[in-house]
C-alpha cells in the first residue's frame, strides 16, 4: 500500500512530542509528513515546516483542513500534537472535512468539549485514534491477553501509578508553563497530564472501567493553580477495587509509570522504565519472568515486537505501534475490506473516559475527596 499523507497541527522546532509523533510515523515507513500547521504564529510555522522541508505549509490549522479537504493528494490523516485547548478546534475541523484524526491525550482541555468532539467524530466518516502510548508496549499487551484468557482469574485488586520529579519546584520552560495553565491543560494537572495514563493503562490491561472514585489532589508548589499530586480510590464495574497514584513532585522519579493487577489466581506486574519484562505470580506457585519476544509471551506481544529478546523495545517503539495500529485501519478504511480483529488502538471513547476521569478527580477533591460517580 501507498504511504499515507500525514499532516501534522503543532509540534514545531521547540515541541518535545511533535518529534516524538515524527519518529514514531516513519518507524514503520507506513505514514509520509507532506503538511503541517507547526505553530500558533505564522513565523515559527513557517519556520519550522522549513526545517522540515515540508511541501505544504500553513500558518493556522482550519486553512490547512480547508485546503487539504480540496487537494487531489492531500493529506488523508492529521496529528494533533498542541497543547490540551487546541485539540478540540483542530480535530473537528478536520473530521468534518472526512480526514482521519490522530491526537495526542487527553482527548480535550474540558469535558463538555470532549462530549461534542464524541458527537463530530460520529458524524464523521473519518477514524479517529488516540495516542495512549503505553497500550502499544508488547507486554502491556501481553498483560492484557493473560487478563482476557483468565490466567489470574476474576481481578480484585488494581494498583497504578505514575510518580514524576520535574515539576517539584516551580518551573518556567514552555514545557512546564503550557501545563500548569488551566486555560490550556485544562482543570487538571498532573491528573490530566499522567493519571490519564496511568487511568487508560488500568483499563486497557484489565478491561475494566471505574465507576466511581475518590480523589485528594494537592498542589504543593506555592501558586501552582493545578494539581500536581493526587491520590485516588477506584472503584470498578463488576467489584474491583484500585488505587491510582500521579505526582509531578516526588523526587528520584523519572517516568515511573508501574501497573499491579491481582486476581483470585494470581498477579502480575508490569513497569514502563523497565518494559521488556512482565511478571507473573500463580496463586502459590513462584514468581516468573516473561520476556518480550521470550518463552510464555504470546502473539499479542509478539504482534507488537520488531526485534529479539534481550534488545529493548520501549518508548518510541510503543509510539510506533500505534500508528501502525492506525495504519492498517485506515488502510482497511481506504480499501473498504474488514479490520482484522487483532487490530487495538485508543479510540475517542477512551478520550471520553480519560477526561471524565479527570473531572470526577476535580470534582472529588474539591468536595474532600467524596466519592463520585464517572
Amino acid at each position: 500500500m501507498a504511504r499515507i499523507r500525514l499532516g501534522m497541527v503543532g509540534g514545531g522546532n521547540d515541541a518535545f512530542i511533535g518529534g516524538v509523533h515524527r519518529i514514531a510515523s516513519r518507524i514503520d515507513d507506513r505514514f509520509e509528513l507532506v503538511a503541517g500547521a507547526l505553530s500558533s504564529t505564522p513565523e515559527k510555522a513557517q519556520a519550522s515546516g522549513e526545517a522540515l522541508g515540508l511541501p505544504r505549509i500553513y500558518d493556522d490549522f482550519k486553512a490547512m483542513a480547508i485546503r487539504e479537504a480540496r487537494l487531489k493528494e492531500g493529506i488523508e490523516a492529521v496529528s494533533i500534537v498542541t497543547p490540551n485547548h487546541v485539540h478540540f478546534a483542530a480535530a473537528r475541523e478536520f473530521l468534518k472535512r472526512g480526514i482521519h484524526v490522530i491526537c495526542d491525550k487527553p482527548l480535550t482541555s474540558t469535558l463538555a468539549d470532549a462530549k461534542k468532539l464524541l458527537k463530530a467524530a460520529e458524524a464523521s466518516d473519518a477514524l479517529f485514534v488516540l495516542t495512549h502510548n503505553y497500550t502499544g508496549y508488547p507486554m502491556v499487551r501481553q498483560a492484557r491477553e493473560m487478563v482476557a484468557s483468565g490466567q489470574i482469574g476474576t481481578i480484585r485488586v488494581v494498583q497504578v501509578e505514575y510518580p514524576q520529579d520535574w515539576l517539584t519546584q516551580e518551573e518556567t520552560f514552555k514545557q512546564a508553563e503550557w501545563r500548569t495553565d488551566p486555560a490550556r491543560s485544562g482543570a487538571g494537572g498532573s491528573t490530566g497530564d499522567i493519571g490519564t495514563h496511568a487511568h487508560n493503562l488500568a483499563c486497557f490491561v484489565t478491561g475494566l472501567e471505574v465507576a466511581s472514585l475518590a480523589a485528594d489532589l494537592d498542589a504543593f508548589v506555592p501558586g501552582r493553580q493545578v494539581d500536581d499530586n493526587g491520590h485516588v480510590m477506584l472503584r470498578f464495574k463488576g467489584g474491583a477495587k484500585g488505587m491510582l497514584w500521579c505526582s509531578q513532585v516526588a523526587p528520584g522519579n523519572e517516568n515511573a509509570l508501574r501497573i499491579r493487577v491481582y486476581g483470585d489466581k494470581g498477579g502480575l506486574e508490569w513497569a514502563q522504565e523497565d518494559p521488556n519484562y512482565l511478571w507473573h505470580t500463580p496463586f502459590g506457585e513462584p514468581k516468573r519472568k516473561i520476556t518480550r519476544n521470550g518463552a510464555g509471551a504470546g502473539e499479542a506481544a509478539a504482534r507488537m515486537s520488531r526485534i529479539p529478546p534481550g534488545h529493548p523495545e520501549g518508548y518510541l517503539e510503543g509510539f510506533a505501534n500505534i500508528y501502525s495500529e492506525a495504519a492498517d485501519a485506515i488502510e482497511a478504511h481506504r480499501t473498504g475490506t474488514p479490520l482484522s480483529g487483532d487490530v487495538i488502538y485508543p479510540t475517542i471513547q477512551d478520550g471520553l473516559r480519560g477526561v471524565e476521569f479527570i473531572d470526577a478527580c476535580v470534582r472529588s477533591s474539591k468536595r474532600n475527596a467524596a466519592w463520585v460517580d464517572l
